[in-house]
């Protein structure tokens, strides 16, 4: 069984690192799952004695970065300020870990990166209009290829780590990823998927390749939301796009073919990915979404686990019963040998008072489940921990 927790180092450092990890230690968690590569945001801190809130940098590395190793690419790398002026983080948290048996591995956002967005807007996903969307790297983009593999590469020779949680190797949503998002006719989840396809000039020239007609595609995409500040698609029609998934675009055969083709752009990349760890750390892809979501955002968790250590799924905003079929899912369709890790949020209001939180980690334990990722070591109150520790149990 692998515990582990997804914390921050500014966390870490402001409660202190030892404290800090013996009280991970003593609620059952053996691991600590350390940002390494990370977008901007605001973060209540409750733990902090410190501070209450703290906005950390967009799109930033968390580790000692080799710049050597860059400086023929397009696309560079920045480290964060913290990094600067903590750089015995790492040997830090390493020494703590190794005297109390934890592990630590590497959460790393890859291609959700509104600073580079920002300064190379040819490399993020634009949309069926031509709009770049910043907060998101385009997978297709040979840049972005090349500056995330590199990144990796270089990670795994500057921190030893036990393995990587890379988050955000796909396509994104339209919704939730960007700063005061303004919707003043409420997209359909339908809507979000459309707004969210990729056509920039790689992505099509890769679907043109494999014989798909990516110009018909776009152009189906343009129809499906035509007139999109007058019209909403029915509340019927938006619920059975979640029910059919991709088989809700077969009356538009051009379109249907690109969104099939799209997860080849993912899997290849995490293949290449895999190969620029080289065996250094275990590497799971993390997806955000259950895997029977996991294709609004280009993924195919089926083929991604045939290419490396398996994949960490997020099981967000939903009971018990919701978990259990999706770890079925998961378990009858993820490749042979590969591992399934479940990434639970201990967060109130979706846990009132821990009893569902409690009930979902044992079923999922029953089931077969055996290593779990918990969010978020400075975001929740020691109550929550102690949720935790008697899910374990």
């Amino acid at each position: 069984m692998s515990i582990s927790m997804w914390s921050y180092p500014w966390d870490l450092e402001d409660c202190g690192m030892a404290y800090a990890l013996d009280d991970m230690k003593a609620h059952g968690i053996d691991g600590v799952s350390m940002i390494t590569s990370y977008h901007a945001g605001r973060f209540l801190c409750i733990r902090s004695p410190k501070r209450k809130i703290y906005f950390p940098e967009d799109g930033v590395a968390y580790y000692p970065c080799d710049m050597k190793k860059f400086e023929h690419q397009r696309i560079q790398p920045r480290q964060a300020q913290f990094s600067r002026e903590h750089p015995d983080f790492w040997p830090k948290l390493f020494e703590e870990t190794e005297k109390r048996g934890m592990t630590v591995s590497g959460w790393t956002v890859c291609l959700h990166n509104t600073r580079i967005g920002m300064a190379y807007p040819d490399t993020c996903v634009h949309n069926a209009y031509g709009d770049a969307v910043y907060y998101n790297q385009c997978p297709s983009n040979p840049d972005v290829r090349t500056y995330m593999c590199t990144l990796l590469d270089d990670l795994c020779t500057q921190v030893p780590l036990d393995a990587l949680e890379l988050e955000s190797m796909n396509f994104m949503g339209h919704a939730h990823e960007y700063h005061h998002e303004k919707d003043g006719i409420g997209l359909s989840g339908l809507q979000d998927f459309l707004l969210s396809i990729c056509f920039c000039d790689h992505c099509k020239a890769r679907a043109r390749a494999e014989g798909i007609d990516a110009d018909a595609a776009q152009q189906a995409v343009h129809r499906m939301l035509a007139q999109l500040s007058e019209t909403q698609f029915t509340r019927e029609e938006n619920e059975r796009f979640f029910v059919q998934k991709l088989a809700f675009f077969e009356n538009e055969p051009a379109l249907y073919a690109f969104l099939k083709w799209r997860p080849s752009v993912v899997t290849s990349l995490v293949e290449e990915a895999h190969q620029a760890v080289g065996g250094r750390a275990k590497m799971y892809f993390l997806s955000l979404l259950p895997h029977s979501g996991s294709w609004l955002f280009g993924v195919d968790l089926k083929a991604i686990t045939g290419l490396c250590e398996g994949a960490l799924v997020c099981s967000y905003d939903c009971g018990t019963q919701k978990m259990e079929a999706d770890v079925r899912e998961s378990q009858r369709d993820f490749a042979g040998g590969s591992k399934l890790l479940l990434g639970m949020r201990c967060f109130t209001p979706e846990y009132a008072d821990g009893t569902a939180l409690i009930d979902k980690v044992r079923a999922a334990r029953r089931m077969g489940v055996e290593d779990f990722r918990f969010y978020n070591y400075g975001l929740i109150p020691q109550s929550h921990l102690d949720w935790i520790r008697e899910a374990l149990q």
